[in-house]
């Protein structure tokens, strides 16, 4: 297979792309409609379901938790993915109109990634703080107080900034001189370096191997942390609580295997050409159905959201 770098091309016959197409969903692209209904009201009902995660949280001082704050943040950086996805999806729905400036197209590369690297170690830190919670009660209280929950969550997103900024950096110096059609239905890294004229092996491996350390290493701290916890629940006297427990943690586990098994599959493998086409598949799994998944599986089946979420729609009622 010949490829671009092999090429023999002149300096001065090069021209710069100044915009890509996004490729989207071709084969049901005739369904543009019905997919912009489907998929507006998903993005419509998991912004919803985050906010109301975030402004509960703010709202009931009993919320006001490390546990709380960790998801009211998460849902902070779950809303920014799909926002930075989701409207330009709509669009190709709804108008066919593809194109991207490669400015936006470079803005929407990164910051879908670093919030979502920012998400996946924020996950690791919420299950550290579970573990502690159930397996270590006792110090819970004095170890997990409201300056080290800053701490951590400033920890993930300045973790997170450099290396996904140095990554879309070095995207961004490639020189792109050839097809300009991106065969996804947003500006993802893999897609973008694969439409680059020059030789990209380095920054290909440079991206498979950032992507990896925050997914495995996030990955790795959730499994042991929730392995302890399933020790500790086994313990458990009453059987009444064991399965209060797992139920609990099942629901969550669910979440984590479609978020974790989507990015692997998208991100952990150095040469992503022979899965160009399934990425789009797996993509819409982390910007619509776990955003859509969260909101219900973290807190609004918690009988103790729900009755600050009741008492909350009842104070802005009388203060009417």
């Amino acid at each position: 297979m010949l490829l671009w770098k092999d090429m023999p091309m002149e300096m001065g016959n090069i021209t710069n792309v100044q915009e890509f197409i996004l490729e989207g969903f071709p084969a049901i692209q005739h369904l543009g409609k019905v997919l912009f209904l489907v998929h507006l009201l998903a993005y419509l009902a998991s912004i919803a379901g985050n906010a109301v995660i975030m402004i509960i949280t703010c709202a009931d001082p009993r919320l006001h938790t490390p546990m709380y704050f960790f998801l009211s943040i998460f849902s902070f950086l779950e809303c920014g993915v799909i926002s930075a996805v989701i409207p330009k999806l709509l669009v190709i729905f709804l108008l066919g109109k593809q194109t991207i400036s490669l400015p936006a197209c470079f803005v929407q590369a990164f910051v879908p990634v670093f919030l979502g690297a920012a998400g996946f170690l924020l996950i690791a830190v919420m299950s550290l703080d579970r573990y502690l919670a159930i397996c270590k009660p006792l110090h819970y209280p004095t170890i997990m107080n409201l300056k080290t929950c800053f701490l951590l969550v400033t920890a993930c997103c300045a973790l997170a900034f450099p290396l996904i900024t140095g990554l879309v950096v070095k995207v961004s110096q490639l020189p792109f001189c050839g097809p300009h059609v991106i065969p996804h239905f947003f500006c993802d890294l893999g897609p973008l370096i694969h439409l680059s004229c020059s030789d990209f092996r380095s920054v290909e491996m440079l991206a498979f191997v950032l992507t990896s350390f925050i997914l495995l290493t996030s990955l790795i701290i959730t499994i042991i942390a929730y392995s302890n916890i399933v020790v500790t629940i086994m313990r458990l006297p009453s059987a009444r609580e064991k399965q209060k427990a797992f139920s609990t943690c099942s629901s969550h586990l669910i979440v984590l295997s479609l978020m974790y098994g989507s990015c692997v599959f998208i991100y952990v493998k150095p040469k992503q050409r022979n899965r160009l086409d399934s990425n789009r598949e797996a993509a819409l799994v982390n910007t619509v159905v776990t955003p859509l998944l969260n909101p219900v599986i973290y807190t609004l089946r918690n009988k103790q959201v729900h009755r600050a979420l009741r008492e909350t729609v009842c104070r802005m009622k009388i203060s009417r």
